[in-house]
């Protein structure tokens, strides 16, 4: 199997040939003020209707059994699937618990897959995060770092933008400066259009606390990079 060339970032990636401008001014997504006047079902009648103008605009028929229902389809997928990190109403609750066994060491979850999109060209990317944290004083359910990977992935994102909103929301759930982050993700907007390069994969990082010391840093990233499984 032919390997991935990986390029690691903490802030930006490279630009496509297009001169795509991936640097964010914010780690807040940018979101206007009345962006939640509107309720979910008159968002997806809205959505619908514009997007089989679009359809019609190529060229489609949408007489088309197979094609009738795609607007519609597009726009609950938009609203409530793909795009519903975009609504803080779903925002994942978070329970914490107290840490019995007084562990203070690395806790480490590696291999979260999450999908977003690209905000520039709206097309997928998709890949793995990786998060580790040291306790102070609580823990967090491990499938609620899922939840919370997957909730700032669907939405329109920059893989940075990403990496920094996951990073800082655990910080402040878990109220501990000690989190690292890891996203490895390849991009639809690099690999099926543009360079239509299949190979490459972007890496982004979040590093605060003990995991700005090098043996920290290295501990963890050798364990995310191992091929160790559990039996």
């Amino acid at each position: 199997m032919k390997q991935k060339e990986t390029s690691l970032s903490i802030r930006s990636e490279e630009e496509d040939e297009y001169g795509d401008s991936h640097s964010f001014s914010s780690f807040n997504t940018p979101l206007r003020p009345d962006a939640f006047e509107r309720d979910d079902e008159l968002k997806i009648e809205l959505i619908s209707k514009h997007f089989k103008e679009i359809m019609q605009i190529l060229g489609l028929d949408l007489m088309d059994d197979s094609l009738a229902g795609t607007p519609n389809r597009v726009a609950k997928m938009y609203v409530k699937e793909v795009f519903s990190g975009l609504n803080p109403k779903n925002k994942p609750q978070i329970t914490l618990f107290e840490n019995k066994y007084k562990y203070d060491q690395m806790l480490v979850e590696k291999d979260i897959t999450f999908y977003s999109h690209c905000e520039h060209h709206f097309v997928p990317i998709y890949g793995k995060a990786h998060v580790a944290y040291f306790p102070n004083g609580k823990v967090i359910g491990l499938s609620k770092i899922n939840r919370i990977v997957q909730y700032y992935a669907k939405r329109p994102q920059v893989q940075e933008r990403l990496t920094v909103q996951i990073g800082k929301e655990l910080r402040k759930i878990l109220h501990t400066e000690h989190i690292a982050i890891v996203l490895d993700a390849s991009h639809m907007c690099v690999s099926s259009r543009g360079v239509n390069d299949t190979n490459s994969t972007t890496g982004t990082a979040f590093f605060d606390g003990k995991f700005l010391e090098q043996d920290f840093k290295n501990e963890f990233l050798n364990y995310i990079n191992s091929e160790t499984k559990l039996k």
